[in-house]
C-alpha cells in the first residue's frame, strides 16, 4: 500500500464526525468521498441532475466552478454519445471533461486515478457491466485519498446497465421513466444506502415551466400530496426528453 493510499485510509478511519454530503433534488444527498451506483434506463439523466447540483453548490459557495470540472468517462466503443443540447438544462457542457478510454481495463483505471488526485469534485463513469468487489474497493480507497490530499473532496458515480448490482458501493439508485402522453415523470428508487433506508420517489416535470418536483412515491393523489421543495431550471424539459 502506497503512502497516498495509507493517508486515504487514515482519513476514513479518523474521528472526523459525519461525512459531508452532496445534496440534489432538495432532500436527497450522496456521501462525499465515496463511490455510488446509478442504474436503470434514466441513469444518465440522474447523473446529470447530480452534476448540476454539484456545479450549483460551487456557485452558491462563491467558488470558481471553472477550476473544478466534472469528469465524465465513457467507453469509446459505445455508439451513443452525450447530446450537448440535452446536457445544457442541467449544467454548462463546458464544465464537463469527456474522456473515452478505448480498453475496458482503462475505464476503471482512469476513474481510480481521477478520484485519487482530488482535482474533480465529481467523477462519472459509464461502465458496460457492474465492476467486481475488488475494483470498487480500490475506487473507494482512491476517493478517500483524494479527499485527504486533493484540492477538493471527490465523489464517484458509476453508471451501470440494467438493475446494476455492484458490490461495495456506498449507495445504489435506480431511475426509470414513467412518462405519459402529456406528462413527464420518473420513478427514483434508493435501493441501498449505508446511511439511509430504501425509499422511492416520483420525479415530476411541470408541463409549463419544465421545473422538476420530487414527491414521495405512493398511489394516486398521494404522489402530488407530498412534494419536496426541489426544482431544476425551466429548460429541463428538453434535457430529460431522452430518458
Amino acid at each position: 500500500m502506497s503512502n497516498r493510499d495509507l493517508a486515504g485510509l487514515m482519513a476514513r478511519l479518523g474521528p472526523k464526525g459525519p461525512r459531508a454530503r452532496l445534496s440534489f433534488l432538495g432532500e436527497l444527498s450522496l456521501t462525499r468521498a465515496r463511490v455510488h451506483e446509478f442504474c436503470g434506463p434514466a441513469r444518465r439523466t440522474l447523473a446529470l441532475i447530480v452534476a448540476g447540483a454539484a456545479h450549483d453548490g460551487r456557485l452558491r459557495a462563491g467558488d470558481d466552478p471553472g477550476r473544478d470540472p466534472i469528469l465524465w468517462l465513457r467507453p469509446a466503443w459505445l455508439p451513443e454519445r452525450l447530446f450537448p443540447e440535452g446536457i445544457l438544462p442541467f449544467i454548462d457542457p463546458g464544465r464537463l471533461v469527456l474522456v473515452t478510454p478505448r480498453r475496458p481495463e482503462d475505464l476503471l483505471w482512469c476513474m481510480e486515478e481521477s478520484l485519487r488526485c482530488g482535482a474533480a469534485r465529481l467523477v462519472v463513469a459509464e461502465v458496460p457491466r457492474p465492476p467486481g468487489l475488488t475494483p470498487i474497493r480500490r475506487l473507494q480507497l482512491a476517493a478517500e485519498t483524494g479527499a485527504a490530499e486533493g484540492a477538493v473532496t471527490p465523489t464517484g458515480l458509476i453508471l451501470t446497465p440494467g438493475a446494476g448490482g455492484a458490490r461495495g458501493v456506498e449507495s445504489r439508485w435506480r431511475m426509470v421513466p414513467r412518462h405519459e402522453r402529456d406528462h413527464s415523470r420518473w420513478r427514483l428508487d434508493r435501493l441501498h444506502d449505508r446511511t439511509a433506508p430504501p425509499r422511492s420517489w416520483t420525479l415530476h416535470q411541470d408541463h409549463d415551466t419544465g421545473a422538476l418536483r420530487l414527491a414521495t412515491a405512493g398511489h394516486g393523489a398521494k404522489d402530488a400530496a407530498e412534494p419536496a421543495a426541489s426544482t431544476i431550471s425551466s429548460g429541463a424539459a428538453q434535457g430529460l426528453a431522452t430518458g
